[in-house]
């Protein structure tokens, strides 16, 4: 006889083949470890169990007492309990959800029986919230399954009620299947936008793992490197607007809009200096928006690990690039560790993404970026975006 651990090693790659992973929360649904379409699901499964069981108990009452008080209250808990399980066990929640409804409607409360409707509304709320899950979370031929079995469920139950369940059903399997697809689609350009951002950069340094490469080597890893950052740049335009549940379609900003950036970071308890060297001029698009992006990150970064610091922004315009310097006078320890990592550190309001964010943004400009240690204690980071570069084509 097989232990419990081993079953469940077993049958992971089916779990896996059957239900996706939950997909990560956005910041505004989660409060540190709690989150909060659970805390909903659950909240909503108590309320609607305490509200079945007043209003069967009313129209039990009003039809000759039938039913007694454990089996109202065993009946409100099979119907709601299913969705505090969704989140974490779609399937799992949409088949007790549906023996649910057919057990109940078939031999205990018929359709009609103690009241107007043709279902507990209860139990129509908690099945269609775990087939939208379903449909979100599981293979195609699953959800395919979970609509075929919802149709023929209501026809069972109540036959003339069963056309506007079938058109409530193939709008929450329509719903879900959108919402799976879009994520689908983030999580594709992410990976896509990562190789590629890895291939330029190998493009780059390859030629220089050989002495005295041939010209044609170098010509080759050129165009390679260059045709890598232009798809790169095109993936990063969609990605800005599927990383966002409200697209902005506000004028993107740019360094023109720097002092007020620079007051924000004062306002945040940050000493900002700026500076300006060269000849300031009209930037290409491109090299504005992510000139002020990476000020922004590194703003970000001064406030939320050193409260108090002095930061100065230099800004110099030479012939062929533009060259952000950013100086942080007040590194606490352990903060160059947490910018190297792409998670929580390092991001911002402003749609970066950590270190790895902004490398991107000046690689894809055919630029580079520097965020280190100086020699005096200072924490630098260094920018340069070639002015040649535009967001429409390649660099």
């Amino acid at each position: 006889m097989s232990s419990s651990p081993a079953r469940a090693e077993r049958t992971r790659p089916l779990r896996a083949r059957v239900t996706a992973p939950p997909a990560p929360r956005p910041r505004w649904l989660r409060r540190g470890a709690l989150d909060l379409v659970f805390a909903a699901d659950v909240l909503i499964a108590v309320i609607a169990t305490g509200l079945t069981i007043s209003s069967l108990g009313n129209h039990n009452a009003l039809h000759g007492g039938h039913l007694d008080p454990a089996q109202i209250f065993g009946i409100s808990f099979v119907l709601c309990a299913p969705l505090v399980l969704r989140n974490r066990f779609p399937l799992t929640a949409w088949l007790a959800s549906a023996a649910a409804m057919l057990v109940v409607g078939r031999w205990f409360i018929p359709p009609h029986a103690i009241g107007t409707a043709a279902y507990i509304p209860a139990g129509v709320l908690v099945y269609g919230l775990c087939l939208y899950a379903v449909s979100v979370r599981c293979a195609t031929w699953v959800v395919v399954t979970a609509g075929v079995v919802t149709a023929v469920g209501a026809i069972v139950i109540n036959a003339p009620t069963s056309p506007a369940a079938i058109v409530l059903t193939v709008i929450l399997l329509l719903g879900g299947t959108f919402v799976r697809s879009r994520r689908s689609g983030r999580e594709l350009h992410d990976v896509v936008a990562h190789h590629m951002s890895v291939i330029a950069i190998q493009a780059e340094a390859a030629p220089y793992k050989v002495a005295d490469p041939p010209k044609e080597l170098v010509e080759s890893f050129t165009e390679i490197r260059a045709s890598a950052l232009s798809g790169l740049n095109e993936l990063r335009r969609v990605l800005g607007v599927l990383r966002s549940e409200t697209p902005d379609t506000a004028p993107q900003p740019g360094l023109d809009d720097l002092p007020s950036l620079l007051e924000s970071a004062r306002n945040g308890g940050v000493t900002v200096t700026s500076d300006v060297s060269g000849t300031p001029r009209p930037l290409p698009r491109g090299v504005d928006l992510s000139a002020y992006r990476i000020v922004q990150e590194a703003l970000s970064n001064a406030m939320r690990y050193a409260p108090g610091a002095k930061v100065r922004v230099h800004l110099h315009y030479g012939e062929a690039a533009l060259v952000i310097e950013i100086r942080n006078d007040s590194v606490a320890p352990g903060v160059q560790a947490l910018w190297e990592q792409p998670g929580e550190p390092g991001r911002s309001d402003g749609g970066g993404h950590g270190i790895i964010g902004m490398r991107e943004r000046a690689a894809m400009l055919g630029g580079n970026l520097e965020a280190r240690p100086a020699p005096n204690g200072e924490f630098l980071v260094t920018a340069a975006l070639p002015l040649g570069s535009d967001p429409e084509g390649a660099p």
